[in-house]
């Protein structure tokens, strides 16, 4: 079994004295896809920023590849939220993603030639190399989902960090989000943050279900103990593909009410 790259062990975090994580623990693997899953406000943005160390934990501990959050943290690649972007704001692509290396730079806080061959590589690997030159703001959505996943390659991650990646894009989109993802997965380990259970690949490795406290599960499968360990409702979840998983519908649902995998097809 291969060393931890992200190691979390008992932390806890508070924000004005009330909990948001609690004794969490977790360790993610060279080579994983691990995808941590939980309903808003349940702290999942939270311990990516505590990875990320912009955050220190109240009690616990972090390590990032065997070593500290602060001298291992540039081995991480960070994808925020899709709308934490403006794309209206007048930045070509190619300038987009350099601004990836911004805190690879030296004392000079001026891009040399290994930051714009770094952009140039990632521009490449993501296939954008041909609309470099264009505004973000005049580019497609999945275009755009290239541009931020280059972005965060400039700096040669180790370990890619996505958080809620599929929000605010069509499904044809986010379906082509996973293809890409599959393809980096053989260079780096790779960890997503969603609330919405039906967004998963069936190319995840490992899950985590997080609302304050963890629970991991060391398969791709979720179960239906899995979301009903975190999620305070009941949970339905219709997944086309392999693996196939099908929840059972609520209990107070009439049995007309109930949609079927043709239906939700036909959608």
């Amino acid at each position: 079994m291969t060393s931890p790259v992200i190691e979390l062990s008992h932390v806890t975090f508070r924000f004005n004295r009330h909990p948001v994580l609690d004794d969490v623990t977790l360790a993610i693997r060279e080579g994983e896809f691990h995808a941590i899953i939980g309903p808003n406000g349940g702290g999942k943005t939270t311990v990516l920023k505590i990875m990320l160390g912009l955050l220190e934990p109240q009690a616990g501990s972090v390590r990032i590849l065997g070593g500290s959050v602060r001298d291992n943290r540039r081995y991480l690649g960070y994808v925020p939220q899709f709308r934490t972007f403006d794309f209206r704001y007048p930045i070509s692509v190619r300038e987009m993603v350099l601004s990836g290396r911004l805190g690879h730079m030296g004392p000079q806080l001026r891009y040399g030639d290994e930051d714009y061959a770094a952009a140039e590589g990632a521009l490449e690997t993501m296939d954008i190399t041909d609309i470099a030159d264009r505004e973000i703001a005049d580019i497609s959505g999945g275009q755009r989902q290239r541009a931020i996943i280059a972005r965060a390659l400039v700096g040669y991650p180790r370990v890619l960090l996505l958080d809620e990646p599929t929000v605010y894009v069509d499904t044809p989109t986010a379906t082509h989000f996973y293809d890409i993802l599959e393809d980096l997965r053989k260079e780096m380990t790779i960890v997503l943050i969603t609330h919405d259970v039906g967004a998963l690949s069936p190319e995840i490795t490992t899950v985590s279900c997080l609302n304050h406290r963890i629970f991991t599960h060391d398969a791709r499968e979720i179960t239906e103990e899995m979301i009903g360990a975190v999620y305070p409702c009941p949970v339905d979840l219709i997944a086309h593909g392999v693996p196939h998983r099908v929840f059972r519908r609520h209990d107070e649902m009439a049995e007309e009410d109930v949609i079927t995998d043709e239906e939700e097809v036909d959608r």
